[in-house]
């Protein structure tokens, strides 16, 4: 269901603990440098390897944002293989919403994740606010969330009544270990014990901001060759907010690393115009295997390399992301 408060107006739910369960980006499309045959059965065996941990430890699983890649999931049989596996939890899942799950501010009907969501496979977070409550051996554990986009609140003491401690799902652009451009530093929030970061795909340790602990586990999905050394865990969550990470199985050997390991020539010439550069990246593609990949991945790579290169402004770099995410989209329809 997409929850209100029903969640909050039942009895705490009793289990053994929490397993976090980072940005599973469920698709039918291959990510582009992964080389695996039978994509997507390593990201539907991580979640299957996590039922039967929950299953067996007694733990409710919770999704932290993202369990899909694209808001509508056209795979219908994929669709179906991966409600049998959320159905398999013993607890039902509770789920924050990403910026994957969504087409527009708010998740709506027509998302992949509202439809699991009405279809009773999980429940969903759709608005920012406190969601459900757990008995986990003598303490009692709050939760609650922020989807993507929303505002992360800076006090919740009292929006979550009859239990020992809080914690807080968020999914945003927070920097930890210095972060990227446009990302925010975490910011305690009052009442709150610990807080658990989706979207961004790389583990980094928990930092403590005034009273609240961040912590942001990371994918259990590797869609990219930066994340090559990053190894897939989900986490389980004690009663006293001890975290303990299981690693997930995954093979090492996944990406396609042609052309990542010798360095780039030196370009003569000056730059041309960026839109000479997008056509000559797009005829490339059209001509050798190496540029074509289910998700437009590696044509994505050689253009944020040209805008790095060139400083080409934000305005420009907005519009050519917008004509590639068009033509993969037209390519896959």
């Amino acid at each position: 269901m997409i929850l209100g408060r029903e969640r909050l107006e039942a009895a705490p739910l009793r289990c053994g603990g929490l397993l976090l369960i980072g940005d599973p980006h469920v698709s039918s499309r291959r990510p582009g440098r992964r080389k695996d045959r039978d994509w997507p059965g390593p990201v539907l065996a991580k979640l299957a390897h996590c039922v039967a941990l929950a299953n067996a430890r007694d733990l409710a699983p919770v999704l932290l944002g993202d369990l899909f890649e694209h808001p509508v999931e056209p795979d219908e049989s994929l669709k179906s293989r991966l409600i049998r596996i959320l159905k398999a939890f013993r607890h039902r899942p509770l789920a924050n919403v990403g910026n994957h799950d969504i087409r527009h501010t708010r998740l709506s009907d027509g998302d992949s994740l509202a439809m699991l969501a009405v279809s009773d496979v999980l429940d969903v977070v759709a608005e920012s606010g406190p969601a459900a409550r757990y008995a986990v051996g003598s303490e009692r554990i709050g939760l609650g969330a922020t989807p993507y986009g929303q505002v992360i609140p800076d006090d919740v003491r009292g929006c979550l009544g009859g239990v020992d401690c809080t914690v807080w799902l968020t999914h945003h652009d927070l920097a930890f270990a210095g972060g990227y451009p446009g990302a925010v530093p975490p910011a305690p929030i009052l009442g709150c014990a610990l807080a658990v970061n989706g979207h961004v795909h790389r583990r980094h340790q928990p930092v403590s901001v005034g009273g609240t602990v961040w912590f942001n586990p990371g994918n259990i999905t590797r869609a990219s060759v930066d994340l090559i050394a990053h190894e897939p865990a989900a986490w389980i969550l004690s009663g006293d907010l001890a975290l303990a990470p299981e690693t997930l199985p995954h093979a090492a050997d996944v990406f396609d690393l042609t052309g990542r390991q010798v360095a780039p020539a030196a370009d003569p010439a000056p730059a041309g115009p960026v839109e000479s550069a997008f056509v000559s990246l797009l005829r490339a593609e059209a001509t050798t295997d190496l540029g074509r990949s289910d998700d437009g991945a590696l044509i994505r790579e050689e253009i944020e390399a040209k805008f790095a290169r060139d400083e080409t402004p934000e305005p420009v770099r907005a519009a050519v992301r917008a004509l590639v995410a068009g033509a993969v989209a037209r390519r896959g329809a």
